[in-house]
């Protein structure tokens, strides 16, 4: 007898009636036995042979619930046209999320114009998830299943209304009214048992696709198109292998495929995704994302010509974009690339569908259904060289994946070289807890076996572990069973890495350069995958690292600079010149990312423009926060390499330079304070440069743009003895003593130096002589004496002793002209002598001394040979005993200055990697 939704609950108890539904409905046997009945067969609502159902407040225990299923015999035919002629089209759940998307894909479908097109759909965009939240709402014995799947209905009866009308809005109305008063009686049956089995939920959740399909299929029909739509069901057969896994059964699929064109010939077909049958009829899904495989098992049954996978990206990258924002599309990929990148985690495909394609070569284009201009990413056997004949090192790797919450266990011990059964054991162990294996890395002295599992396996794993091997560590045999959390896998994949030299080189000084600790690797024979393990915390910059190697200009460095006073804005504005030609001709990409001053800030994500940095200042600043400015810099944006330039002459800012170092910041500065300051800290600071890939460059401290620093040290790691360092390290000093000729006061030639620039705001800063004293320190100390900036004092300050505690810098001009004699007369001296006054800073190593101080020189000396501002060095070594070597140049102003720094910036990018 018939029975209507509403009463099959009461109707299960009831013993000996048989209650029969003709269309995808329900009997109940004379033994009482609840069951689904449809054209797929019989399916078992509960795998238990005995549960307790509640129902009111009665208590109906020991009922015995099986499962009947029968078997479909098919006709086969072949009328079934398959080739090139056929194109295959999946689209994903977001494709179809709104009415308005549909309209969409349906005017796709009519504006494809290939001869023959089968089209693979999703549930709408969540929908699947809701179908879940059902079943689960239902075993969890809570009521709020019936308003979800109200919601369920209200979504789909409302997109149906904006795209469809007359009879075919008619008939689906009517189809859905229907699938939903079932799915209440089902979720009902649910409820009371507290239980579904998988098989039963997959039958429940499929009805998504079937959905889309339906109304997919009139409204292309409706827009001139004819097509059909195909319940996959009644097609794809696919075997279980796991409760994650099915394999699909081709003969039998092919079989069925050919029988179900026969009876619905068309050139036009939309066909569910994610739901395919058993052999033996059971309803069954192809597991999450599975609406990918059904697409490439389709196109292998009609040996398409092409499938093509539409999604909301335009194809795949060569990293995840949320991680690295500039990461790329890729033109096209192997089937092998693609299986690698799908593995580790890349939202590429679904891992299998590559698969059934390979044996036909049918190629996969990936294509963004909101971006019809974009060419997409094509997957296919061989990829095209994309760089023309010429081969880079960068094509050879076509992206990068990261796996992260993983966690390593580390097996070791000297028993376990050379013993047999060793690794069976130790993996035979992870088998039995059902633990997934990610990857596996062993040395070749057998000492130790590591690998990588889920963190939330790997309690359970190193328990195990521990029991199966308790007598061997007892023994000594295995010394332990270490767990390493918090790690996280880098992997890069090219299938055109495998035997070419410098890919792995490359990868790792990529990593090494970052700061980054390679915790254990890992690389199959194939060479198309080289996977690392590397400490969470480091995963996205390892990722950052190694994509801006490989994919961006050779070198990338987000800067950030501190003090954009005279040398920081005459550097910015240098940057801005030169920033184009550095990244087209050598491939070096300069990125200023944040810009600090004593009060104010300004902050980019993506590089400030540097055309307009001025007004970005003033227009976007912010309260001026150095950490928040040095965290921004360093761990905010997509670039691996950081580097700060401090342009300032504050020693508080030269205190950060140690942590900055610590943390892998590169430092350039042309700050004196941090290697002229406290022995102590500078040793500390040289130490830590020494022993990390971090780098610190400072030439512009001694001698602005001159190459004083550089020289000094090509002469020590070559070997040469240096004697005797004395030069004019003053371009301010030089300048007046340059001008100070003839009857010109010594206060005249100090306010026309100021007045040109080429002295402090307080010109008592240059005539106190600490300038010179500073970097005669600094040269002491790389020379390796170790000085103290107190060892050389006294030295000659210019600065009359009374006006040394003016008030202000313009007291002291005021006052200056009052002390003019005293250096007349030194200068009338010296001119009497023939010769000519020079302030001067002296490095003298034989004696481990440093002095600073006002000498006369004969005229044809090269010190009395200076113009302008220059400053000039001569290095009295080993080698250069008899004829000092001499550098001199421009030792003042903001343009040299900053050129010295710029110098420097260049100078990390080579090292960086950046050609030389």
């Amino acid at each position: 007898m018939s029975c209507s939704p509403l009463s099959l609950a009461a109707n299960i108890v009831s013993h000996g009636e048989v209650v029969k539904k003709e269309r995808g409905g329900y009997f109940l046997s004379s033994a009482g036995q609840l069951s689904l009945s449809n054209k797929f067969g019989h399916l078992s609502l509960l795998r238990s042979s005995q549960v307790s159902m509640r129902m009111g407040r009665k208590e109906i225990a020991h009922r015995h619930i099986f499962a009947s299923m029968t078997d479909v015999c098919l006709e086969t035919s072949s009328n079934l046209p398959k080739g090139a002629s056929w194109s295959v089209h999946k689209f994903g759940g977001t494709c179809v999320g709104t009415s308005k998307r549909i309209q969409n894909v349906a005017d796709i479908i009519v504006n494809d114009f290939v001869e023959q097109k089968l089209v693979v759909v999703s549930a709408m965009s969540k929908v699947t998830d809701m179908m879940y939240d059902l079943i689960y709402k239902a075993e969890s014995q809570d009521d709020s299943y019936i308003s979800a799947l109200d919601d369920v209905y209200e979504k789909h009866r409302q997109t149906a209304n904006d795209l469809l009308d007359g009879s075919d809005l008619a008939k689906f109305i009517s189809q859905l009214h229907e699938d939903i008063s079932n799915l209440k009686v089902m979720l009902r049956a649910i409820y009371i048992a507290g239980h579904a089995t998988e098989s039963f939920s997959d039958f429940v959740v499929g009805h998504g696709e079937l959905w889309i399909a339906q109304m997919l299929s009139a409204l292309v029909d409706k827009l001139g198109v004819p097509c059909n739509w195909m319940d996959t069901r009644e097609v794809l057969v696919v075997n279980p292998t796991s409760s994650s896994q099915v394999d699909p059964a081709f003969t039998e699929s092919s079989e069925r495929l050919e029988k179900w064109f026969s009876q619905n010939p068309s050139k036009t077909i939309i066909a569910t995704g994610f739901i395919a049958s058993t052999p033996q009829n059971i309803p069954i899904t192809l597991k999450r994302d599975g609406s990918d495989f059904s697409a490439a098992i389709m196109g292998a049954l009609l040996k398409a010509s092409q499938i093509t996978i539409w999604t909301d990206v335009d194809g795949v990258y060569s990293a995840d974009p949320r991680k690295v924002s500039e990461a790329m599309i890729l033109k096209t990929l192997s089937y092998q690339e693609a299986w690698e990148m799908s593995y580790f985690g890349a939202n590429v495909l679904h891992p299998r569908t590559i698969i059934p394609v390979m044996k036909y070569d049918i190629p996969i284009m990936i294509r963004n259904v909101f971006n019809l201009s974009a060419p997409g990413t094509m997957i296919c056997r061989v990829p095209v060289n994309e760089n023309g004949d010429g081969e880079s090192l960068e094509s050879l790797v076509k992206g990068f994946a990261t796996i992260d919450n993983l966690a390593l266990i580390n097996v070791e011990g000297t028993g376990m070289a050379g013993v047999p059964g060793t690794a069976s054991a130790i993996f035979g162990t992870v088998k039995d807890v059902g633990a997934n294996v990610i990857m596996i890395s062993q040395a070749s002295s057998e000492h130790s076996v590591c690998f990588a599992v889920p963190e939330n396996e790997v309690k359970t794993v190193a328990e195990a572990l521990q029991s199966r091997f308790h007598q061997a560590l007892g023994a000594g045999r295995l010394s332990k069973v270490e767990v390493i959390p918090n790690c996280s896998i880098l992997a890069a994949v090219g299938q055109k890495m495998a035997s070419t030299p410098g890919v792995s080189a490359t990868l790792f000084n990529a990593l090494a350069k970052a700061n980054i600790n390679v915790r254990a690797i890992a690389q199959g024979c194939s060479e198309y995958n080289i996977t690392v393990v590397v400490n969470r915390e480091d995963c996205i910059r390892a990722l950052r690292a190694v994509h801006s190697r490989m994919f961006l200009s050779k070198t990338t460095i987000a800067m950030g600079i501190i003090g954009p006073g005279l040398i920081g804005g005459t550097l910015l504005d240098q940057l801005r010149d030169q920033a184009s030609i550095l990244k087209e001709e050598f491939r070096i990409d300069l990125r200023v990312m944040g810009i600090v001053g004593s009060t104010k800030m300004f902050l980019s994500d993506v590089g400030i423009d540097l055309s307009r940095w001025r007004e970005l200042q003033k227009e976007g600043a912010e309260e001026a926060d150095i950490e928040k400015f040095v965290h921004h810099v360093h761990g905010n944006h997509f670039i691996p390499n950081t580097a700060l330039v401090d342009c300032t002459a504050d020693s508080e800012v030269a205190n950060y330079y140690y942590d900055w170092l610590c943390k892998g910041i590169h430092v350039i500065t042309p700050n004196k304070k941090a290697n002229s300051g406290p022995l102590d800290q500078y040793l500390k600071l040289r130490a830590l440069q020494r022993r990390s890939y971090t780098h610190y460059f400072y030439e512009a401290t001694v001698g602005a743009g001159l190459p004083i620093i550089s020289t000094l040290r090509g002469l020590l790691e070559t070997g040469d003895r240096i004697l005797r360092i004395e030069g004019i390290f003053s371009g301010t000093l030089s300048y007046i003593f340059n001008k100070f000729v003839g009857d010109r006061a010594f206060s005249e030639v100090v306010a026309e130096a100021k007045q040109e620039g080429f002295t402090e705001p307080d010109p008592r800063d240059d005539l106190s002589g600490t300038d010179v004293a500073r970097k005669v320190v600094i040269l002491a100390r790389e020379c390796g004496i170790k000085l103290e900036l107190s060892d050389i004092i006294p030295y000659d300050s210019l600065v009359p002793e009374p006006l040394r505690m003016s008030a202000s810098a313009e007291e002291f001009m005021q006052q200056l002209p009052k002390f003019d004699e005293d250096m007349t007369i030194k200068q009338q001296e010296a001119e009497a002598r023939g010769e000519v006054l020079r302030y001067v800073g002296v490095v003298d190593v034989v004696k481990s001394e440093g002095q600073v101080e006002l000498k006369s020189y004969k005229k044809d000396h090269p010190f009395a040979q200076l113009s302008g501002s220059d400053n000039i060095i001569a290095f009295m070594t080993m080698r250069y005993k008899d004829q000092p070597l001499i550098v001199r140049g421009p030792g003042a102003g903001a343009q040299v200055t900053a050129g010295g720094v710029f110098c420097d910036i260049l100078r990390l990018a080579t090292y960086l990697g950046a050609p030389s």
